[in-house]
């Protein structure tokens, strides 16, 4: 990746519904060599996906949720049957596998505290675990889906 493809890569993570000539104008850029850069970067997997961002509150989804989970179980099979669980749960916006004294670590959005209650009835369902911790988050002081961009020269 070099300066250009990180030029229309911030470009796109701030509105990915620009074209590709939208894109070359905003850059000075030659649109035919624009949109290849850009097909390049998606067929390269550096472009996932190209999304909408919703507003929480507008959608039912006004409580964010931090979910630290231990586990007594540390096989391939238990993480497994645990990933399956948690892909069919709508709630869960990212789970990670934490290095420390939390194992597994779910960002989690819900209508309300009733909400929660129901999710945490289905994730303590799906698997045996030593300890759930919730914590609620009472403000969100920021928020980004823009990763920081450093090419070498």
């Amino acid at each position: 990746m070099d300066k250009t493809d990180a030029r229309i890569l911030d470009v796109l993570q701030t509105d990915a519904t620009l074209s590709a000539a939208d894109v070359a104008a905003q850059l000075g850029l030659d649109e035919a060599a624009c949109a290849e850069r850009i097909a390049r970067l998606e067929q390269d997997g550096v472009i996932l996906d190209r999304v909408t961002l919703l507003d929480p509150r507008k959608v039912g989804a006004n409580v964010t949720v931090f979910v630290a989970i231990t586990t007594l179980e540390h096989s391939q099979e238990w993480l497994d049957k645990f990933d399956s669980a948690v892909a069919d749960m709508p709630e869960v916006l990212e789970f990670y596998r934490m290095s420390g004294q939390v194992d597994y670590l779910l960002r989690v959005a819900v209508a309300d505290v009733e909400g929660y209650d129901v999710f945490y009835k289905k994730l303590i369902a799906a698997a045996n675990f030593k300890d759930v911790s919730s914590t609620f988050a009472m403000e969100q002081i920021k928020f980004t889906t823009r990763l920081p961009l450093q090419v070498e020269d």
